[in-house]
């Protein structure tokens, strides 16, 4: 069993003890709400529990308000909630909440569930339900009312302003964020879920595919889809006595850049959050990036999971190109990275997925994807232009 060397008092305290996800495709059947409720329960099953057994739920800010997901799934009496204002990085700052929340008392059993129609919100069909709901948040008065009118409309735009600094600065080649984009596509051959399943992607591929703006061409981004995920916490003491073996949260922490949501005052436009982050999660582990089996990173974008790779430490300042060099990527290298596909090439679940595989893989339940005798790994979350998550984790 993985133990914390710390001493801290919320380290191996709590576990993730269920999983469930939906499918990740372009124009679910289904509205965002069943979507979430399907992958809720699949997770509560999966854990061997029923709704009763819940009495906590953290969503991230959204979709689906917490009292609807109780109301639906019939949990009697939500004795905790709390919503994360960190965009992507919310649902792995979640975790780093319920470790508290159950160490605390305050709550026993956890849900934490994201879902959303990422590519049919957008695109409408006529045979399809419409969702009534749209992310908001400061960040998006934000770029509305200063980066709009010059014509940065969506996200590509907004991250190119501090990306093609980083690629200019350190002279990042085409072929480090290709290796990204590769290897998530490798191990999304993996994964029947995954949207890109079936659809393999060399470096040639990679690098004739059209720049959506500079320095990010198409492969560079992560897919647009429809999906949920969700986790099941309790405490460790109470996994022991559940169906699967617990998947420990050693360590958690968020950082924020600052200004959080706004680039052009920063004094460093490349200082993200979880360069704060990831010291302080670390510590409360007991362990170091390089401990690591795998690697789980919120990959929005393939450059933002190069300046994460120096952001936790494996690699100095522009230091990621030579770091990602020579497959060290890919199942079976030195740091094996979004195992299932990530958002690259699986889906973009807010980063959620990335826990779910992140158990997967600490269960020993990953099926040809399997990093082998894995026992520790983390995962990041990335919200907006540099909130940063990071949650540690170990097999039970």
């Amino acid at each position: 069993m993985t133990a914390s060397t710390s001493g801290h008092p919320l380290s191996g305290r709590a576990a993730i003890v269920g999983i469930g996800e939906t499918g990740y495709v372009r124009g679910a059947d289904e509205t965002v709400l069943e979507m979430v409720l399907g992958a809720s329960m699949a997770a509560i099953r999966d854990a061997g529990l029923t709704p009763a057994d819940i009495d906590g739920i953290l969503p991230p800010p959204g979709f689906v308000a917490w009292d609807e997901i109780a109301a639906h799934l019939g949990i009697p009496d939500v004795r905790y909630t709390s919503t994360p204002q960190m965009g992507g990085a919310s649902p792995t700052a979640a975790l780093t909440t319920a470790m508290m929340a159950i160490a605390s008392g305050v709550a026993e059993t956890i849900l934490v569930p994201i879902g959303w129609n990422g590519y049919s919100a957008l695109r409408p069909r006529p045979d399809a339900k419409p969702s009534k709901r749209r992310f908001s948040a400061a960040f998006f008065e934000t770029v509305r009312n200063y980066y709009g009118p010059y014509g940065l409309r969506s996200a590509p735009w907004w991250y190119s302003l501090y990306l093609q600094r980083y690629v200019e600065l350190y002279d990042v080649p085409p072929e480090a964020p290709g290796a990204v984009a590769v290897a998530a596509r490798k191990h999304a051959q993996l994964r029947p879920n995954a949207l890109m399943h079936g659809r393999a992607m060399t470096m040639d591929d990679y690098l004739a595919s059209p720049y959506i703006t500079e320095p990010l061409r198409k492969f560079d981004c992560c897919v647009e889809t429809d999906c949920a995920a969700a986790v099941v916490v309790t405490s460790a003491e109470r996994a022991r006595d559940l169906p699967h073996r617990p998947v420990l949260l050693l360590g958690g922490a968020e950082g924020h850049a600052n200004p959080a949501h706004e680039l052009t005052n920063r004094a460093d436009v490349l200082d993200l959050g979880l360069s704060r982050a990831a010291p302080r999660a670390f510590e409360m582990a007991g362990v170091t990036a390089r401990d690591m089996d795998f690697l789980q990173i919120y990959d929005c974008f393939t450059h933002v999971v190069l300046l994460q790779l120096e952001a936790l430490g494996l690699a100095e300042r522009g230091g990621a190109p030579d770091l990602v060099k020579g497959g060290a990527l890919e199942l079976g290298g030195a740091y094996p990275l979004n195992t299932a596909g990530g958002m690259l090439s699986q889906g973009h679940c807010w980063g959620l997925n990335l826990v779910v595989e992140a158990a997967r893989q600490l269960r020993h339940d990953a099926g040809d994807a399997q990093v082998h005798g894995a026992e520790l790994g983390l995962v990041t979350g990335y919200g907006d232009l540099g909130d940063g998550s990071i949650v540690i984790l170990g097999r039970g």
